[in-house]
């Protein structure tokens, strides 16, 4: 049988505005996490445990001084990948076997269908839950990975407008905090980034996201999104989230993330923190 390709696998080949903000503290833990010098949380909200132990992702997030968000893909079977939970059952095993670890417990959203799966009460158990735009609809309209041998475009500006709507679809149709992986292109255009990602697609993203209160996720494993967009996205009032996508000794590496939040100028009243109970968007957002 024909293996199939992981995005991870693709990926691979304030201080003073913020003084009176109280951070949650994950479960098992009573210390905060690291800050940097201007009081950012060294937070990795993007990690996951494949073929690892969480005790062994807890070492090297130590060793990095990082504390980590642990993330399960989420939503139906369709989505193929090692795990995926597609139940209430499932969901609250994985937020179980979470419980005495000092992480913080969210899932990878899959597709647009993944709330069919559980109930809202289940995903209010979570800390937060991230998604991304790398699984789009097909010309038929089916989903389709475009990491994949099979995806396929044809007229770049033709996708790209298309692109850029599907990232508002997203924002403002799930309830999700954190866009991940923004801004990626898939390999047959991305040599064209900057033609590509113009500036009024650029602000159809940034407008959603504030729109909708959804973080974005500055990504140290693709480097992305670009400091100019990082710039755009920081005047509007975005917020953003550190993310590595590591598994296994790639967890906790943020060298991108905190060099971009160093070149912005970001302080903790800029960054992602997971909403309290009775304040999450599942809880909030009609």
């Amino acid at each position: 049988m024909k293996k199939n390709i992981t995005r991870r696998g693709f990926v691979a080949g304030t201080a003073a505005a913020g003084a009176g903000l109280a951070l949650p503290t994950a479960h098992g833990e009573d210390a905060p996490p690291k800050t940097t010098e201007a009081g950012i949380p060294r937070i990795d909200f993007h990690t996951h445990r494949d073929n690892s132990t969480v005790e062994k992702l807890l070492e090297f997030a130590k060793e990095r001084g990082v504390k980590l968000g642990i993330v399960e893909h989420a939503g139906t079977k369709e989505n193929k990948y090692p795990v995926v939970l597609s139940n209430d059952d499932e969901l609250k095993a994985f937020i179980a076997s979470l419980a005495d670890k000092p992480v913080y417990k969210g899932v990878q959203a899959e597709w647009l269908d993944w709330m069919s799966c559980f109930s809202k009460d289940a995903v209010a158990q979570l800390d937060y839950v991230l998604t991304d735009a790398m699984t789009c609809r097909n010309q038929d309209g089916s989903r389709i990975k475009m990491w994949e041998p099979a995806f396929k475009i044809d007229d770049a500006q033709k996708f790209m407008d298309g692109y850029a709507d599907f990232y508002v679809e997203i924002m403002a149709g799930e309830p999700i905090d954190i866009l991940a992986n923004a801004m990626w292109l898939p390999n047959q255009i991305a040599k064209e980034y900057d033609a590509m990602w113009t500036e009024p697609r650029v602000r159809k993203v940034i407008d959603a996201a504030v729109k909708h209160g959804v973080a974005i996720e500055i990504s140290s494993s693709l480097k992305l999104p670009r400091l100019p967009f990082l710039k755009l996205a920081k005047e509007a009032g975005v917020k953003f989230s550190f993310g590595s996508n590591g598994r296994g000794a790639g967890v906790a590496k943020l060298d991108y993330s905190l060099e971009m939040a160093k070149a912005l100028n970001l302080t903790r009243a800029d960054m992602f923190s997971p909403a309290p109970a009775g304040k999450k968007p599942i809880q909030t957002r009609k």
